[in-house]
Order: C-alpha cells, then sequence, then structure tokens
C-alpha cells in the first residue's frame, strides 16, 4: 500500500524535494499482522527482511530517495519494537494483559501513522476503538496511551489543508486541546515533585555543584533560569541555604538568588519566605525577579556585584528555547556565557522529542513516557487519585504538546544529553565532570527512592533512569 505522507514535515526536515510517494509506516511494521509485534518478546526481534525487499516495490524514484525511505522505516521498526518491549515487562500484566498491550500499540501506531499522513477518516475510526482500550485507571500502558490518544485527537483537530503557511497560534491549540487549568498544573507539579524523584534529583545534583563551586567564598549569586518550575516554598533553595549554613568555615555573608520568568508575583512571595528563612540561620539573601522569559532575557537584566561569585541553575527549561533555526537557544547560551558564571548546572530530560519527523518524536516520546508510567505503577495504588492527577495533568501536559502542536507551539523539544554536550561546546562552554557517584546512591537510599531507578555516569554527567531506561540527565558546565 502506498500512501502520502504529510508533505510540509517532509519538506521542512529534509531540506530538499520531496518524492511523490513513501512508503506505508503501518506497513513496514506489519500492522495487518500481529505476529510482527512479536519482536518485544524473546531474541528473535522484529523481522527487516520485509522492508529490505519491499524497496523493489517504489515507482522510479532516485537510489536517494530509497535510502531516504528505508533508513526512516528502520529507525521506526526500532522504535516500535523498543515500545513493544515496554509493554511486555509494563505494570506486572499477565498473558491476556500483554495480548491487550500489543493490540493497543498496535492501534497507536496505525493511528499515528493516519494523522501523520492526513487520513482524517482512517483516524478518526482508530480513535474511537483507542478511546474505548486506552482506560484512565487502566494499566500503565493503558494510562500511558489515553494521554497519546488525546494528543492524536487534538493533532487531528489542528490539521489544516494542504498547501497552508504558517502555524497554528499557541492560543489556539491550548483552547483546542483542553489544556489543564493552572491550579490543576500546579497540584500536579506538587505532586510530581513529592512522587517522582526526578525533580529532586536535579535539585540535589545542581545544589551539591553550586555548593561545592561557592566553597570559601563570601560573596555568592544564583540565577535561576525558572525559578525551580514555580514550585511553591523555593524547596531547592532552603535546601542550599541549609548547606551554606552548615559548610566548613563561615557561611557566605552574602547570598543573592535572581528568579528569571513570568510568575512575578509568585516569585516576589517566594523570595520573601526565603529570606526569612534565610536569616534563621544567620545569611543576608537578597532576592530578585527579572519578569521576562528566557529568549528576551538579557544579560544587562541581570546585576552582577564586584567580586562576587555566579552560578545559573537550569532545571528542565532550556529545552523551551530550542527551536527549529537553533538561534534562539544560541543566544541564551551566548548570553549566559559572557556573564561568566563559575558553573552553569543544566537538567533535562533524557529523550530525543524533538526530531523532524512526527512519527520518530512519536515513537521515541511513547517509549520514554511508558518507562514514567511504570515507575509510577511500582509506586502507587492503581486507584490513587494522586498519580491520576500527576499523569493527566502534569505528563499528559508535555505529550499533548509533542505530539499535537508544532512550530511555536511546540515548546517539550526534550533532547538527549549527547545533543546537549555538542549544543554547549559550541557556545563556548566546557564541561566539568560530575564525580558524586557514591553521593548519588546514598541519596536514592536515603530518599528512600523506590527499587527499579538507577544513577549512572555517562562522560562526566549523572544520568536518573527507571529500569535502565534515562529519564533525565544532570551535567555541569564552566566558561
Amino acid at each position: 500500500m502506498l500512501v502520502y505522507c504529510d508533505p510540509e514535515e517532509e519538506e521542512e526536515a529534509r531540506g530538499k524535494k520531496r518524492p511523490k510517494r513513501t512508503y506505508s509506516f503501518a506497513e513496514s511494521i506489519g500492522s495487518n499482522s500481529p505476529r510482527a509485534y512479536t519482536g518485544g518478546f524473546g531474541s528473535g526481534g522484529i523481522s527487516r527482511s520485509s522492508s529490505m525487499s519491499s524497496l523493489d516495490t517504489f515507482p522510479r524514484l532516485h537510489f536517494r530517495d530509497h535510502i531516504w525511505t528505508y533508513s526512516q522505516q528502520y529507525v521506526a521498526v526500532e522504535a516500535v519494537e523498543e515500545a513493544a518491549a515496554a509493554v511486555s515487562v509494563g505494570g506486572g500484566e499477565e498473558e491476556d494483559g500483554t495480548a491487550d498491550g500489543m493490540r493497543l500499540l498496535q492501534l497507536l501506531v496505525a493511528c499515528a501513522e493516519a494523522v501523520a499522513c492526513r487520513d482524517k477518516l482512517q483516524a478518526s475510526s482508530l480513535l474511537s476503538e483507542l478511546r474505548s482500550r486506552a482506560l484512565v485507571f487502566g494499566t500503565s500502558f493503558q494510562r500511558v496511551a489515553s494521554c497519546f490518544v488525546q494528543g492524536l485527537a487534538d493533532r487531528l483537530s489542528l490539521l489544516q489543508p494542504l498547501g497552508t503557511l504558517g502555524f497554528i497560534s499557541p492560543a489556539v491549540v491550548a483552547a483546542a486541546s483542553g489544556a489543564a487549568a493552572p491550579d490543576e498544573k500546579e497540584e500536579a507539579l506538587r505532586l510530581a515533585y513529592k512522587i517522582c524523584p526526578y525533580i529532586q534529583f536535579g535539585h540535589f545534583v545542581a545544589n551539591t555543584s553550586i555548593l561545592e563551586a561557592f566553597e570559601g567564598e563570601n560573596f555568592v549569586h544564583v540565577v535561576d533560569l525558572g525559578m525551580s518550575l514555580g514550585l511553591p516554598g523555593g524547596h531547592q533553595w532552603r535546601r542550599l541555604i541549609q548547606s551554606l549554613a552548615g559548610r566548613h568555615g563561615q557561611p557566605p555573608r552574602r547570598l543573592r538568588i535572581t528568579a528569571i520568568g513570568l510568575s512575578a508575583e509568585k516569585f516576589c512571595s517566594i523570595g520573601d519566605e526565603l529570606s526569612a528563612y534565610a536569616l534563621n540561620f544567620g545569611i543576608n539573601l537578597e532576592f530578585f525577579v527579572v519578569e521576562t522569559n528566557l529568549e528576551n532575557l538579557q544579560a544587562e537584566d541581570i546585576k552582577i556585584c564586584e567580586g562576587e561569585v555566579l552560578a545559573v541553575n537550569s532545571i528542565l527549561q532550556l529545552h523551551c528555547v530550542v527551536k527549529e533555526s537553533r538561534g534562539a537557544l544560541n543566544s541564551v547560551l551566548q548570553m549566559i556565557h559572557n556573564l561568566s558564571p563559575k558553573v552553569l548546572v543544566l537538567v533535562e530530560q533524557d529523550s530525543s522529542h524533538n526530531g523532524p519527523f512526527f512519527l520518530g518524536r512519536f515513537m521515541e516520546a511513547l517509549h520514554y513516557y511508558s518507562a514514567i508510567f511504570d515507575s509510577l505503577d511500582v509506586m502507587l495504588p492503581k486507584y490513587d487519585t494522586r498519580r491520576a492527577k500527576v499523569e493527566q495533568f502534569y505528563f499528559a501536559e508535555e505529550i499533548k504538546n509533542i505530539v499535537s502542536c508544532e512550530g511555536p507551539a511546540r515548546v517539550e523539544r526534550h533532547e538527549r544529553v549527547d545533543q546537549w554536550r555538542r549544543r554547549m561546546s559550541r557556545a563556548g562552554f566546557q564541561l566539568a565532570p560530575i564525580k558524586m557517584m557514591a553521593q548519588a546512591k546514598q541519596w536514592l537510599g536515603k530518599n528512600k527512592v523506590c527499587e527499579g531507578y538507577t544513577v549512572v555516569e555517562e562522560k562526566g554527567c549523572l544520568v536518573l533512569g527507571w529500569n535502565s531506561k534515562p529519564i533525565v540527565a544532570a551535567s555541569c558546565w564552566k566558561c
């Protein structure tokens, strides 16, 4: 079967004239044959011979088009194989449940292909069946599938006719997708912080690195790109204040914190609480707010005092500045470099959700969030409302943005740690290897993080994962 896939997406990604036809993604994984999905079990894997022999069926395409199309099929098959493996080990499902999970995976992939190819009739039909199978209180894979179904439905509703120029505005996307209310998002963020170790792990690595950079210094300054995600109470900085007060020798004579973000009123409230908290430890805290987003942040917005040591803290923030042109992120990194911080701590999701092809992003995200939902399955009971809130109002918002949005509206542009290494190096930063593996493992034990989470050191970075699947990576950089 030969189908037309999204031509605008392919043309943008390839930067060249597109072929008139591409081979069906669903056929490459055998969507009509359940046996095609047995690659997640045993050692046989997914057969790729059919994909190779199918190249002969292409109607008069150039050789480079054969190679490009086959490479896309190969990447897609690899992604399906990984997702199938995740289904086979997730959520403690029995054999019947696993079979249902494989069928659900098959439907998801087929629906994603139909949406990518703008086949509204086929996509709508598949979405109807998916909604009856992807249950919010079902198995871990059913729950994660329900989030992807929402994203696919949103993307389908936002499809524009072929040849339409421009992007749909973020406001239209939010209205169409039924985005969570601010109060729901804030509560879900607080619950995610308490239940999942990812943000706390980032805070631990960041504070340890900042404390090391501030050793023996009397005048210290932290610039927080995003004020620790806007968490109420300033949890990260309370712990840093405690550590600075308890360090060897005397605490610093002055600690300055500059918060970057658009929630000035909330940040000021947090600043007042932190200032009072710091006084209890004999530390003079000065708190400043720069009300702007990262793309519009200028070096002159940040007041640097002579003789103070500067650290920059970025927890799950910089991926939002990554765009197709790369110019926005490069400008932000160059601006930070010009501030000459002693250390820049970078914590980001370690997954490839910024690829040029929708289907590739879809499968990467499905594998990544399946691991997260599996971990939640172990930590909380099936019908726990806290888990539902975290999944539906926190992680689901990320999933829907990855799946349904394009252009400026797509801000969840997560990239792997290797890509961040290249980006940081090009901006003039040098990696400062993190040497705290023993401390990180102690942190996991001290915080009673459930079995299944692992911390590994990878080329000077620390990566927190679930059952060998990387989730977040922390790295430190110097000018």
